[in-house]
């Protein structure tokens, strides 16, 4: 196997690890169709790493950007970047790309762990386990991004926009970033990137939370959204910071979370 061959996934390793051997191999076959694997890997191959696995990555896709407020931001100082999440994948890959390249690579995200089986994107990802406990190593690693010098990059909502009422809105955003923010005293950068999915995704997300089940099917079409969002073209709007000595006492962090959420729907 080749050093390029290594960085590629192995969809039928990944569920056999987190799933046991139970799952049935039509199944495997179905999620390797629906994630697209060999594009994927066709990708993964040519062996990106970083920021590079980011921009090279949009370019991959023909993914087109108009990018607006960026050269308003200070090139020195610590940054929370933290934007809506339409899309579920290209949009943090976008981000990661944008920002990462202002900031000589000096980037971080907090994502589902699962992407960290992405190996050319591991290296600026803190990876969240969505589906089980978390450890007190993980809390170290935040805690150590959030005091280090690299900007940081959320998505408080942790899941994916929905259709919310005809509009395309992220749900509640945690606190996390507020907290963790003013102890490390960042500055909040709002970011608000203009795109959707496909009208079959949120038929299926809203279909999900009506029959109430357990297994988030939606996510499972996110590398399908990705696929389909060849040659797209998206709107990315970068505001002012907001001071970290604005999230004061007088709202508690989660009513500053939903605060910033709007600002970053003003934009």
């Amino acid at each position: 196997m080749s050093e390029h061959d290594e960085m590629t996934i192995d969809l039928e390793r990944i569920v056999r690890q987190r799933a046991g051997k139970s799952v049935p191999g039509f199944v495997i076959r179905w999620l390797k169709r629906v994630i697209h694997e060999d594009f994927i890997n066709e990708f993964l191959r040519r062996g990106h790493v970083g920021v590079d696995f980011c921009t090279k990555g949009v370019e991959y896709l023909g993914v087109t950007l108009t990018i607006e407020g960026l050269d308003q931001l200070p090139q020195e100082g610590r940054f929370t970047f933290v934007s809506n999440h339409p899309l579920g994948g290209i949009d943090g890959v976008a981000l990661g790309g944008i920002i990462g390249t202002k900031y000589d690579g000096h980037v971080k995200y907090l994502v589902n762990d699962l992407l960290l089986n992405l190996k050319g994107l591991a290296p600026l990802c803190v990876g969240i386990n969505k589906f089980g406990g978390q450890s007190r190593s993980l809390s170290q690693q935040v805690d150590s991004v959030f005091h280090g010098d690299d900007q940081v990059i959320m998505f408080p909502a942790g899941i994916c926009s929905r259709k919310i009422n005809g509009q395309i809105r992220d749900l509640q955003w945690g606190k996390a970033f507020i907290q963790k923010s003013v102890q490390t005293q960042r500055d909040v950068v709002p970011i608000h990137f203009i795109a959707e999915n496909s009208p079959r995704f949120y038929r299926i997300a809203n279909w999900c939370k009506r029959l109430g089940l357990k297994v988030n099917l939606a996510m499972l079409l996110l590398p399908d959204e990705m696929y389909r969002s060849c040659g797209s073209h998206y709107t990315v709007r970068f505001g002012h910071p907001i001071p970290y000595t604005t999230f004061d006492h007088t709202r508690r962090p989660a009513e500053w979370a939903e605060w910033v959420k709007e600002k970053v729907y003003e934009l």
